[in-house]
């Protein structure tokens, strides 16, 4: 983590290349350093964040006159930073029946920014301040400041499930994490009225943005695991798997154990995990299928290397399996050799530097946070069945000469829907997660994939696909807009990288030409919208028969790059094109 200074210094560098990024900060306290500190995290992350900072406790005002300076500026993301201290001496002059109130009314009141702001909604929940009135009986009286403040925190949470543009940064678990010593300092606020210390800004700005990148599409993916002393302790080429320190008896293996389970909870929550293990596959497996104290399973992980080659090459070869970016994974391996050596030759890949000792291991990654993200529905669940599925279709596709061949043995099935209540989640959630495949990378929310659906202006169609080794699930999407009587606009296209190759692109553009026909439209325009990671899809239009239209630069903060190319397909001079996928 970089401390304030190196933040500082980022800000003065030049970053009039990087995207920008609009960002609005409301506080009722001093935050300027928090600012600079937002902005220099933002430019580690690769952004140019033009940010408006309101005055000092204005947040009311520029919230509810739509002239204010907030309005105008119109940023994408709102962060709204209302203390606990603040919160509290506020309460120390209200009236019984007010303390009452105290947390239902600043619900309320942040209902109603999200009513009132465009854009997305960052506020900072509400880390706890023992005021010693009552001690621990506080928790017995409702009109408690720590009754009201840890029912204000649960009812944040339970407001950011109904207000779709909201998201609650976790100041309160930071301050778990580091004590209340470090997140505030006493004689730097008498002073200066800055609630946060120098020391906590960095983790503040940093968590900001760990919301702020998932929400972007740039979030962690995949865990890929060392196994000797990084997931049980001892070699078991050497000791043998009934010899490994596993298990929560007395000593280390304790610390292993409970390793395990977090991967374990993030597999289920959708990580994919993979090993990564200079062993013998054989041994390396074994404790997987024999030790009663192992929590993870083979069926736990997609991608299972163990062999003897250079890690880096190993990492390469999970990385073309599960087509995935190199900076949306992170490898956790003891030994600083190999984290050096995967640093060098894979700088995107995230390696932390583990602490030597075992016990302290999960202490370390959770500081970390490296797993935000944006959304979450059941279909996280199935991610490394399907990974696992996508390693044996690649194993199988070396037994063919001929690519067609293979792909006609799949026997590949897709199913072409509109959106409903079933799928809007995934559509969103694939939204936000595809990078590659994207060829304009707008986001989309449950919310505003439900008003296209209701828009008779936009058509949706959600394609899933199945074939002969199971359901890859919904696996593309596509937007189009009504420009004219006879025209039709794509708003959106977006893929899983986990299809490419499969002759998809050409199914998609049948299916969305055949409708399109069907209903009178004349032609379709593509736009291809550059960024720093969908260059795959560059010549995606012109490959399908599209000729090119026009470009026109962009705004810098849509794109990493300066211009959009159109694209139109004529509809009356369109041939089907060839494609192993049946229609369901």
């Amino acid at each position: 983590m970089h401390d304030f200074k190196t933040l500082k210094r980022l800000v003065k560098k030049d970053i009039s290349s990087l995207p920008v990024l609009k960002i609005s900060l409301l506080g009722d306290s001093a935050t300027q350093f928090l600012a600079t500190a937002i902005r220099g995290i933002g430019v580690e992350r690769g952004f140019n964040v033009d940010l408006f900072e309101s005055e000092f406790n204005q947040i009311e005002q520029q919230v509810s006159d739509p002239t204010s300076d907030l309005h105008a500026h119109r940023a994408k993301y709102n962060i709204i930073f209302q203390s606990t201290h603040k919160l509290l001496e506020k309460y120390a002059l209200m009236s019984y029946k007010q303390q009452l109130s105290l947390a239902a009314d600043r619900i309320n009141f942040i209902r109603s920014i999200c009513d009132i702001i465009p854009g997305t909604i960052i506020v900072y929940n509400y880390p706890e301040i023992e005021d010693t009135v009552f001690g621990s009986f506080a928790n017995k009286v409702p009109s408690s400041f720590t009754f009201q403040i840890r029912k204000l925190n649960f009812e944040l949470m339970l407001l950011s499930q109904e207000c779709e543009n909201l998201f609650v940064c976790d100041l309160s678990g930071l301050q778990n994490k580091f004590g209340r010593d470090f997140m505030f300092d006493p004689t730097i606020y008498v002073s200066t009225e800055m609630l946060l210390s120098i020391d906590a800004l960095p983790y503040v700005a940093s968590r900001t943005f760990d919301i702020i990148q998932s929400i972007e599409g740039r979030f962690k993916k995949c865990l890929i695991l060392d196994l000797d002393n990084t997931i049980w302790g001892g070699v078991v080429g050497d000791d043998g798997w009934e010899n490994l320190q596993l298990g929560h008896g007395l000593g280390i293996g304790k610390a292993y154990t409970e390793f395990q389970q977090w991967v374990k909870k993030l597999r289920n929550r959708g990580i994919i995990v993979a090993i990564c293990s200079k062993n013998d596959e054989s041994k390396a497996k074994e404790p997987f299928e024999k030790h009663p104290e192992m929590v993870l399973r083979l069926d736990d992980i997609s991608v299972f290397l163990a062999n003897w080659e250079n890690k880096a090459d190993n990492i390469r070869t999970i990385q073309q399996i599960l087509n995935i970016g190199f900076d949306s994974m992170v490898f956790i391996d003891d030994n600083p050799f190999e984290r050096n050596l995967v640093r060098e030759n894979l700088p995107d890949v995230t390696v932390p530097e583990l602490p030597e000792d075992p016990g302290e291991f999960l202490e370390y990654l959770y500081s970390l946070n490296l797993f935000e993200t944006a959304s979450y529905n059941d279909a996280d669940r199935e991610r490394t069945r399907q990974y696992q599925v996508e390693a044996q279709r690649i194993t199988e596709a070396r037994n063919f000469s001929d690519v067609a061949d293979f792909l006609r043995s799949l026997d590949m099935v897709s199913e072409v829907t509109g959106f409903n209540r079933f799928n809007i989640p995934r559509v969103a959630q694939l939204s936000q997660r595809s990078n590659q495949f994207n060829l304009r990378t707008v986001r989309y929310t449950e919310a505003q994939i439900s008003a296209i659906e209701s828009n008779p202006k936009q058509h949706g169609f959600a394609f899933s696909l199945k074939d002969k080794f199971g359901d890859n699930g919904l696996i593309a999407v596509v937007i189009l807009q009504e420009q004219s009587h006879d025209t039709l606009f794509i708003e959106s296209w977006f893929m899983s990288c986990r299809v490419l190759k499969r002759t998809m692109e050409n199914f998609t553009l049948n299916i969305i030409s055949s409708w399109a026909i069907s209903h009178g439209f004349a032609r379709i325009i593509g736009e291809y919208i550059p960024t720093r990671k969908n260059q795959m899809v560059e010549k995606h239009y012109p490959s399908l028969g599209f000729t090119f239209l026009s470009q026109s630069p962009l705004d810098q903060s849509a794109s990493d790059s300066s211009v959009a190319s159109q694209y139109v397909l004529t509809l009356s001079s369109f041939t089907p094109r060839e494609t192993c996928i049946h229609q369901g």
